[in-house]
């Protein structure tokens, strides 16, 4: 993995981070790597579905030609700029980067109040931003699947080789251990285990959303983490190909917690709210 990479997407055009930096407006901070990433897909759609338009940002001054994974590498000018090195971020005009979920939500919030994608009864609300947190939060359902995706390509190549440094530097960013992995698998069943019933458990009040009667951002969170258990086929995700098959979750007791109802709900908010093909 990392090696032999072909690219079949549609190519965002990205801003180096230098000329970012003197731009105005909303700039998104995404890498410029045809994977889907869904802590990026997830920002990118809290900004499409409000209609706020945005200049997309490669990590580094390379700009959009490298395969930039969004870690690794020299990063001086993105850390100089955010204070860390990770995408996604969210910078509006002169205000302190937002590298956080919770941040570049309530940013889109604020900047465009329509569609409410942060529900405005209380209860709702809380429930909102606790299910995000299970889902995208730090020790939750994508965390705990970048592990195993860790613990993979520790298994499939040598410390020699030239993947392993990757490997090796995503182990530090997402605090790698074995015991980690081993127990990633059991927190991702649960998180979508309860996903799930709580989609059955809408369905039986005629709500297609995951909190009450409209969508909010849990929809986009779990539509876009969804990747990480099997991306949109090739004419609506045309990611990097040798990509894909890393991405398809392997662990049998992930995929016996799997209901249709989330594959319904994925292809249902990518159709009624998302952008088709993705973009990259």
């Amino acid at each position: 993995m990392g090696q032999e990479i072909q690219f079949t997407a549609t190519r965002i055009e990205y801003l180096s981070v230098t000329d970012a930096r003197r731009a105005k407006g909303l700039r998104l901070v995404l890498g410029a790597y045809a994977v889907p990433g869904p802590w990026r897909e997830a920002c990118k759609g809290l900004f499409d579905v409000k209609g706020i338009p945005y200049a997309s940002v490669a990590n580094s001054n390379s700009g959009a030609s490298d395969i930039d994974l969004g870690v690794g590498g020299t990063q001086s000018e993105l850390i100089a700029w955010t204070g860390q090195s990770s995408s996604p971020v969210a910078i509006w005009k002169d205000e302190h980067p937002r590298s956080t979920w919770p941040e570049q939500l309530n940013l889109a919030e604020r900047l465009n109040p329509e569609p409410r994608l942060i529900p405005a009864d209380i209860d709702l609300r809380m429930q909102m931003f606790g299910l995000i947190n299970e889902i995208a939060g730090e020790n939750g359902f994508g965390w705990c699947r970048r592990l195993q995706l860790i613990q993979d390509g520790f298994e499939q190549t040598k410390p020699d080789e030239d993947g392993y440094e990757f490997w090796k530097t995503l182990a530090g960013k997402y605090v790698y251990t074995a015991e980690a992995a081993a127990a990633a698998s059991k927190r991702c069943v649960e998180v979508i285990g309860r996903v799930g019933a709580i989609l059955e458990a809408q369905k039986s009040t005629g709500s297609r959303y995951l909190i009450g009667d409209a969508l909010s951002a849990a929809d986009i969170y779990m539509a876009t983490f969804y990747a990480l258990i099997e991306p949109l086929p090739e004419a609506q995700c045309p990611m990097a190909t040798s990509y894909r098959p890393a991405y398809i979750n392997k662990d049998p007791a992930v995929a016996a917690a799997v209901t249709p109802g989330l594959t319904e709900h994925r292809d249902f908010i990518y159709a009624e709210h998302l952008v088709l093909p993705i973009v990259f």
